[in-house]
């Protein structure tokens, strides 16, 4: 699988280089970005508006993007942020974990971290806790060890639009899956291309500054996801990305780059299909700012009080994770009923039947 790849590991020590000459030094606020190409496009709802608006000034000045990537039922968790960057995704989850939750950013640009560490004593003060709660590492986010980050020490990790950036994305996946605790979650945006990237292209700097070159193909990111333990990636949101840069458009050619959210959770020996075992759940409503819909990814919006029939993956995705409290749980494991209704099966019976009953030879 990594001789196709040809975007995960070419000239590590050159893409090093170049991501942090690019971020820290050429750019020195989202709006000298060439594309929205590290924008989430989702609205922000009002809790984490409420929270940017406690963010020091200088943090969010040095922020290259927009959006912001959080999961739901954060209280008291233990949250890893890779590429931090400035720290403003760190600060606002420090508040939304609150005093008795945690969260460590890791970032290799030291001009980024400077004016990150610069605003622990701030943020700890501006949120009224007796001690800061968030710290930030100077490190590589393929490297997790070296920073003496422990197996099983996380109940999240996000990371927004970076990933894209490493030269090593098999690497990052590894290492965020030992860091991670069973029933945790990876929860992160990111870049993906529909092809495989030219390898003179990934050799751009602007183009891999800005979060194209260096984009995995998305059914090569599905892969090796799932080589790495995370049996079943789900889709959040996507978007396709506008670019509006005539020589971007010209280097990049026919490639289409899409933005998307997923959701990769540590469960071991998930199903490799959606198993129909006749399960369903009933959301109760009680996590905070979703009290009406739970969404688990694109196709799983679940309304409070109803029966939602799920797959098995699905079922495990709630019942062995932070979100079990919140749900009701119907049937177990004794009877297979087959492949999860809705799911694309790999022949269609009715057609099977028509060509086997058939005259022709």
């Amino acid at each position: 699988m990594a001789k196709t790849m040809t975007n995960i590991s070419i000239q590590p020590v050159e893409k090093y280089y170049a991501v942090k000459e690019y971020y820290g030094k050429t750019l020195q606020g989202s709006q000298d970005l060439k594309t929205d190409a590290c924008c989430t496009d989702t609205q922000i709802p009002q809790h984490i508006k409420n929270a940017l608006a406690d963010v020091h000034n200088e943090v969010l000045a040095r922020y290259y993007g927009c959006g912001l990537v959080a999961p739901e039922e954060l209280e008291a968790r233990r949250i890893l942020d890779l590429g931090s960057g400035s720290g403003r995704d760190c600060y606002v989850l420090s508040r939304l974990v609150g005093e008795n939750g945690y969260v460590v950013g890791v970032d290799m640009t030291p001009e980024q971290l400077k004016v990150a560490e610069q605003y622990v004593d701030y943020h700890t003060q501006q949120y009224g806790y007796n001690k800061p709660n968030v710290e930030f590492k100077h490190g590589y986010i393929e490297r997790l060890d070296e920073l003496e980050l422990a197996d099983n020490s996380f109940d999240i990790i996000v990371s927004n639009c970076v990933i894209n950036l490493s030269p090593d994305k098999e690497a990052v996946l590894r290492e965020a899956y030992r860091v991670l605790k069973p029933g945790g979650e990876v929860y992160f945006s990111d870049v993906y291309a529909d092809r495989r990237v030219p390898s003179v292209l990934v050799k751009d700097p602007v183009l891999y500054g800005e979060c194209l070159s260096g984009a995995l193909y998305w059914n090569d990111f599905l892969n090796l996801a799932k080589q790495i333990g995370f049996i079943e990636p789900r889709l959040v949101e996507d978007r396709p990305l506008k670019i509006d840069n005539p020589e971007i458009i010209a280097l990049m050619g026919s490639i289409r780059c899409f933005s998307a959210t997923y959701r990769l959770f540590k469960l071991p020996d998930l199903e490799s299909g959606n198993e129909d075992y006749g399960q369903a759940v009933i959301y109760k409503g009680t996590i905070s700012h979703h009290e009406q819909v739970f969404k688990l990814d694109k196709h799983h919006l679940i309304e409070t009080g109803k029966v939602f029939p799920v797959c098995g993956n699905t079922y495990r995705m709630l019942h062995e994770t932070r979100f079990k409290p919140h749900f009701e749980f119907i049937g177990n494991w004794k009877t297979h009923y087959g492949i999860f209704e809705g799911t694309p099966i790999p022949f269609d019976e009715t057609q099977a039947r028509e060509e086997t009953t058939s005259d022709c030879c």
